[in-house]
């Protein structure tokens, strides 16, 4: 099975970025929830999503290079049996959330769940063929499960409403990168990418709400530091 496992990897990825062509996905639909959350303050701006294409394109280039030069490699197996899941589950995200957000909510936390043991299996080598590009993605869905999460909590209207949403998934998104950041600092680009979406809720509401602007923006530069402390040799 494992000298399967490069080529899963490859066919793996090709279906999770097909995916998004097959299946456009503007948002949860207003009657996907009992509570339609038409602007909900944690989601980022529309374009802070484009970050998708750079992900593609690098989770592409690193199972090809994989599939060409690492065929055999204990190191990248070790990484790739979680994030072949991660795919395996990312492949129909779109079709789920386009008719449940609560389906398209525990899948998308599957997702990262396997993006980050992938991340943090990940050999220190080659990083940029495997650690960069999984990093990206797991930065991406760190952010992005938490929103879906706040979104689809607001919308049944469990605990609180949407503005405490808002604030739980903010400072629950916060609190999981900066762990998984603390474990592994080199990983500069998963600090990237859930600095990405927090710019694109900056961009979007910074006037608006500024005490929740200013949390995300203090996020940011948490991240940023942690991400240039981590790049010291002591912490190879």
């Amino acid at each position: 099975m494992r000298r399967l496992l490069p080529y899963l990897t490859l066919l793996l990825t090709l279906t999770f970025a097909a995916s998004a062509w097959v299946t456009p996905f503007p948002g949860f639909r207003n009657d996907a929830l009992p509570i339609p959350q038409p602007d909900p303050l944690i989601q980022p701006a529309d374009w802070a999503f484009a970050v998708w294409g750079v992900i593609f394109a690098w989770l592409i280039g690193s199972a090809v290079f994989g599939v060409i030069a690492r065929r055999d490699d204990a190191a990248w197996d070790e990484a790739r049996v979680p994030l072949c899941l991660s795919l395996l589950f990312g492949t129909p995200w779109l079709l789920l959330a386009k008719h449940s957000a609560v389906l398209a909510t525990i899948d998308i936390v599957i997702m990262l769940v396997f993006a980050l043991a992938a991340m943090l299996r990940a050999p220190r080598r080659d990083i940029w063929w495997l650690a960069l590009p999984v990093g990206l993605y797991a930065g991406w869905l760190t952010a992005a499960s938490f929103v879906a999460l706040a979104i689809t909590s607001a919308g049944f209207g469990l605990i609180f409403g949407s503005l405490g949403w808002a604030w739980a998934g903010l400072i629950l998104a916060l609190t999981v990168a900066l762990l998984v950041l603390e474990a592994r600092p080199w990983i500069v680009t998963y600090a990237v990418t859930v600095a990405w979406a927090l710019i694109g809720i900056l961009a979007k509401d910074a006037f608006a709400h500024p005490l929740y602007s200013a949390v995300a923006l203090l996020g940011i530069l948490a991240l940023a530091l942690v991400a240039f402390r981590g790049q010291s040799p002591r912490r190879a």
